[in-house]
C-alpha cells in the first residue's frame, strides 16, 4: 500500500502509505482521515462564525451531525447509481470501506438534510446555507488530499511544472491539487465578499457556481477510469451536473437580487 508520489517539476518526492495506522488490527486510511479532518475544520469554522450571522451555534451542531450522515449515504448512493458495474450486487452497496463515494452526492445529501432541518426548525434556510458555505469549501479543500494518499483520481499525461508521477510512471495532472487550489481561491473570494450580498442565498449561489465551474473543466481532464459516465465514454454525469450547477448558481443569484430589490421598493 506504499506508493512513491513525485512532483519532478518541483523537485519533490514522497513515500506515501495509504494506511495511516491500525486500530484493533484494522487499517485506518489517510483517505478517511482527510475527509473527517476537512469536515471537522469546516464545522469548527462555521460554528465560530454562525452567531455573528444570525444562526445559533447549537443549530450548526445539529446541521453538522445530520449533514455528515446524509452526505456519506448520498455520496455512496450517487456512486453506486452511476458505477453499478463495479458494485456488482445489492449487498456490496454497504461495503463503503472498499471505496466508492462521489463528492456531488455528498453535497446533495448535505443540502437536503440541511433544508429539511431548517424547515422543521423554522430557520431562514437561505441564510443558513450562506453561513455553511465556507465549511463546504474547507471540507473539500482538505478532503481532496485523500486522493493524493490513495494515488488515485489523476488526470491525463502532461509535462507541466505541477505534473505528478506515481511509482516512476509518466507525468499526469494532479487533479486533487488543482481542485484544492480552485476551491481555496473560491473560499477567499467568498469570505471577502459575503458581507456584500444583497439577498440571503446569494453566497450559496456563488458556491454552487464556483465549484461547478471548476469541476466542469477538471472532470474533462480526468483519465476515463475515474469518470462516472452517463453515456459510456462520451459524457460524464459530473459534467452534466456541473453545467446544471453553473446555470443554477448564476440564475439563483440574479433572481434573489431582483427579488430583494423589489422588496425594498
Amino acid at each position: 500500500m506504499v506508493n512513491t508520489i513525485a512532483f519532478p517539476g518541483l523537485g519533490l518526492s514522497f513515500e506515501v502509505n495509504r494506511v495511516a495506522f491500525t486500530l484493533f488490527s484494522r487499517p485506518i486510511f489517510w483517505y478517511a482521515l482527510c475527509i473527517l479532518t476537512g469536515f471537522a475544520l469546516g464545522f469548527i469554522f462555521v460554528s465560530m462564525t454562525a452567531k455573528k450571522r444570525g444562526v445559533d451555534p447549537d443549530n450548526i451542531f445539529d446541521i453538522g451531525f445530520w449533514g455528515l450522515i446524509s452526505s456519506i449515504v448520498c455520496a455512496r448512493i450517487y456512486y453506486c447509481i452511476f458505477d453499478w458495474d463495479s458494485i456488482g450486487s445489492f449487498w456490496n452497496i454497504f461495503k463503503i470501506w472498499e471505496g466508492g463515494i462521489a463528492i456531488y452526492g455528498a453535497i446533495i445529501g448535505a443540502v437536503l438534510s440541511t433544508a429539511i432541518y431548517c424547515k422543521v426548525k423554522k430557520l431562514n434556510t437561505l441564510n443558513v446555507f450562506d453561513v455553511c458555505c465556507p465549511g463546504l469549501f474547507i471540507g473539500q479543500i482538505i478532503g481532496r488530499w485523500g486522493n493524493f494518499f490513495n494515488a488515485e483520481v489523476f488526470g491525463r499525461e502532461t509535462e507541466n511544472i505541477l505534473r505528478m508521477t506515481i511509482n516512476g510512471g509518466v507525468g499526469v495532472h494532479p487533479l486533487f491539487l488543482y481542485e484544492g487550489i480552485w476551491n481555496l481561491i473560491g473560499l477567499v473570494i467568498l469570505l471577502l465578499r459575503r458581507d456584500k450580498k444583497k439577498a440571503d442565498g446569494q453566497v450559496f449561489c456563488f458556491y454552487i457556481f464556483w465549484y461547478s465551474l471548476g469541476r466542469l473543466f477538471l472532470e474533462g481532464m480526468r483519465q476515463s477510469e475515474y469518470i462516472l459516465y452517463l453515456i459510456p465514454n462520451v459524457l460524464g454525469i459530473s459534467q452534466v451536473v456541473a453545467v446544471i450547477g453553473i446555470i443554477i448558481g448564476i440564475a439563483g443569484k440574479v433572481y434573489l437580487g431582483i427579488k430583494a430589490k423589489k422588496t425594498l421598493q
